[in-house]
């Protein structure tokens, strides 16, 4: 009976010091209300902590003079005063109490667990500092889908990535291989305060896009590195080279020839066929698949010959221009050649200079020409007038004199 007495004593005492903290926890936000000051001493900080985690709450004070501190939850019930947790909420830890801090962890932290958490110092007048929790909640896996999962080059693809369930809301990038693209976004608030993002993408393709990953990355501050990918599968023209087998360099009367058609295209080419440009091709050429072999050549077979491939996208074509010399025309005709070239162009270029000599000294010794006139029989006149009178001939009769200049 005495330790049921003394159990009941201690239970007693418990509730009568809790019913103490609450009276006095009841007056001072009464006066708090009454006599609204800022925070100078009292310093708290922001908490950011992502669903499920253990965040922190610190009530920190500069050159405590013994004031008690305590620490309210964003409806203003008291979690802990000093080192005594009222709140009957075991997920809340006394972490570290001493004058100059009361410090507190709150354990597996739900969305319901976000608000503004009151630091109160028990000063005249009391003062507060204000930590606000903000509950991360990480997106779910991204979804990547595209409108069409095979795009003819040339054509325009979209493609869009969906982020789900996240707070805050996330943020899209994209990359097409090394390179990022801008896409159009769009956010949209679910009714239990989450948010929903879509990004849409769109961009004209090209052959070299066939293969390239576009990746869908999501930024959000509780998750890293998270993204989604797709592989373009671009469609295209075939590409067509001819490639010369034999004979190498020049190609001569009497030699065969042999041409491959090299194609490559997606889908790959079903067809390959050699034409000759403007005529015939030759009735002895022999094609096989994408072969064209002819022999014993001659200058009748000179011309274009065409390597024509399709596919489903469309054709492409590759042109080769035969052109056959003399059977002889070895290394030592070509030199020969050459120089008979070369002796006709310093002929023709001699004779110009010397033509050019001759016309300018032409024209120089014709520049100068003029003439004079003089009265004959006028030597032995007594006067002007009788020299006019007797000369022979006047103007009309006098000889004509040239000088010339050089």
């Amino acid at each position: 009976m005495k330790q049921v007495s003394n159990m009941a004593n201690t239970s007693n005492g418990s509730l009568a010091t809790l019913l103490i903290l609450f009276t006095i926890s009841a007056a001072i936000h009464t006066g708090a209300a009454q006599f609204p000051v800022q925070s100078q001493n009292l310093i708290a900080d922001n908490v950011s902590v992502v669903e499920g985690d253990t965040a922190t709450i610190s009530c920190r004070v500069k050159n405590n003079d013994d004031s008690v501190i305590q620490l309210l939850n964003p409806n203003r019930q008291t979690i802990y005063f000093r080192d005594v947790r009222p709140l009957k909420d075991a997920r809340f830890q006394l972490v570290n109490f001493s004058d100059n801090e009361l410090r507190v962890s709150l354990s597996n932290v739900s969305l319901s667990d976000e608000g503004r958490y009151v630091c109160q110092l028990y000063t005249d007048p009391p003062q507060e500092a204000y930590a606000d929790i903000t509950v991360l909640i990480p997106p779910g896996n991204p979804i990547i889908e595209s409108r069409e999962d095979i795009v003819r080059e040339g054509n325009e693809t979209e493609i869009t990535c969906t982020s789900m369930g996240s707070k805050p809301a996330a943020t899209i990038r994209w990359m097409k291989g090394d390179k990022e693209l801008q896409g159009k976004s769009k956010v949209e608030a679910t009714y239990d305060r989450m948010f929903t993002v879509t990004s849409l993408l769109r961009f004209t393709v090209t052959r070299e896009d066939d293969g390239v990953p576009v990746v869908c990355i999501v930024d959000h501050p509780a998750v890293k590195d998270f993204q989604a990918q797709k592989y373009l599968e671009v469609q295209y023209k075939p590409e067509v080279t001819i490639k010369v087998e034999f004979p190498q360099g020049l190609i001569r009367e009497g030699e065969n020839l042999e041409l491959t058609c090299q194609a490559k295209g997606k889908p790959q080419p079903h067809q390959v066929n050699w034409v000759r440009v403007d005529d015939e091709v030759p009735s002895h050429a022999v094609i096989t698949g994408s072969d064209l072999f002819i022999e014993n050549l001659n200058k009748s077979y000179n011309g274009t010959y065409r390597c024509v491939a399709s596919n489903s996208v469309g054709e492409t074509y590759a042109d080769y221009i035969l052109y056959v010399r003399d059977s002889q025309a070895g290394p030592e005709a070509q030199r020969l050649d050459h120089a008979v070239i070369g002796g006709v162009v310093a002929v023709v270029v001699f004779a110009m200079l010397c033509l050019l000599i001759v016309l300018g000294r032409y024209f120089a010794r014709h520049k100068g020409t003029y003439f004079t006139h003089e009265a004959k029989g006028a030597d032995d006149a007594a006067d002007a007038d009788t020299a006019i009178i007797n000369a022979e001939g006047g103007h009309n009769n006098s000889d004509e004199k040239k000088e010339y200049y050089i």
